[in-house]
């Protein structure tokens, strides 16, 4: 498999943990930032890690950033220089752009500009957050919309002993079942007859509100 290479420009919280993670998992990142605190703190971890100001076109260039496969904006509260860095990376031929945007307007710019995904790591984990503490089955999330998501839960004991047909899912709550875990055991577009057993985890598709719905265990 070839390796994905990938640069992160702004190293705040999220961009600092999307740069360490993605090294961890054996990309090759470059990194930048304007801070010397920053990009000492991710070096050892990355590539590469540069300090310079992502606005100044040459320094950029010379980082490298133009040869990676994806390049990740996570600039935070200065929307301007987070739009001139997209506009920047767009005019040096970058196609895949993901962009951090810290509000639906912002996110709305970077949309029209043609990024190619906008993320909204604050407004993400406030409504994991909330979904946590309102569906205590609900182990994990991945929102890809304001309505919908990936959701991964345990199976309520309700569902226990019932195959799929009977649940209902997606008549019920607007949800389709992905895949069921079962210990070490992943089953993948499982069938209506397949029954759920206790501690099953689902992985499931669909709506947010249709998650908050489902039955929670005492």
């Amino acid at each position: 498999m070839v390796k994905k290479t990938f640069g992160v420009i702004g190293l705040g919280r999220f961009g600092f943990y999307v740069a360490k993670t993605l090294a961890e998992l054996g990309a090759e990142v470059i990194a930048i930032d304007n801070s010397e605190d920053r990009v000492r703190e991710i070096a050892d971890f990355v590539t590469q890690a540069y300090i310079l100001d992502a606005m100044d076109e040459k320094a950029l260039k010379e980082s490298g950033i133009n040869n990676v496969d994806i390049v990740i904006v996570s600039i935070g509260q200065n929307v301007e220089a987070n739009l001139i860095v997209v506009m920047i990376l767009m005019e040096m031929g970058i196609k895949n752009i993901i962009a951090k945007a810290v509000t639906p307007l912002h996110g709305k710019l970077l949309e029209k500009m043609g990024v190619s995904r906008v993320v909204y790591p604050e407004r993400d984990m406030a409504v994991r957050v909330a979904h946590s503490l309102l569906v205590k089955n609900v182990m994990e999330e991945i929102p890809l919309t304001d309505k919908y998501g990936i959701f991964e839960i345990k199976a309520p004991l309700i569902f226990a002993d019932k195959p799929l047909k009977d649940l209902h899912l997606r008549k019920k709550y607007n949800l389709n079942v992905l895949a069921i875990r079962r210990g070490t055991d992943l089953i993948v577009n499982p069938k209506s007859e397949d029954v759920i057993k206790q501690d099953d985890i689902l992985l499931l598709l669909g709506e947010t509100d249709g998650i908050v719905k489902i039955p929670q265990d005492k």
